[in-house]
């Protein structure tokens, strides 16, 4: 059974590398809060929608103070491609060892198609300014997700 992070816990750091391979570390961005979303596959019609959507929403989440990351095993030439043809605009992070999914809980069995399978679970976490879990959202919709946290974020 996969570990699941929780409102209160610690948010694990990492040190990923973005679509240019340059390093992006979590706790450098203390002081702000930061959607991390985790996501199956780079250029897939469901991460496209969920990409798109947190791309159309970012500049009223940066300006409430909040940061977005997305991560996903893709490695970081497919992520740039993905950037590129979509015009986003917000940091996609690779993890093709699939460490941090495990350690966030983002990735494990899930249902797919009635059938149990492994992998990313589509997950969507917002850390606060101190670095603690604020939210946990495991098992989210690609389509509609980013307005239901504008909703929830009260923005």
């Amino acid at each position: 059974m996969t570990t699941r992070l929780a409102p209160g816990d610690a948010a694990p750091d990492f040190t990923l590398p973005d679509a240019d391979d340059k390093p992006v570390t979590l706790s450098d961005l203390r002081g702000r809060k930061v959607i991390v979303y985790f996501y199956p596959a780079a250029s897939t019609p469901g991460c496209t929608k969920e990409a798109c959507d947190f791309r159309d929403n970012l500049a009223e989440l940066n300006d409430a103070g909040i940061d977005v990351l997305g991560i996903s095993p893709d490695k970081p030439a497919k992520l740039a491609k993905f950037r590129d043809e979509e015009g986003l605009t917000f940091p996609l992070l690779s993890d093709p060892d699939r460490e941090v999914l495990e350690e966030w809980g983002a990735f494990g069995e899930k249902t797919m198609y009635g059938k149990t399978v492994t992998g990313v679970i589509r997950s969507t976490f917002l850390v606060d300014e101190e670095g603690r879990i604020e939210a946990a959202l495991y098992n989210v919709r690609a389509t509609g997700h980013v307005a239901k946290l504008r909703r929830d974020l009260k923005l």
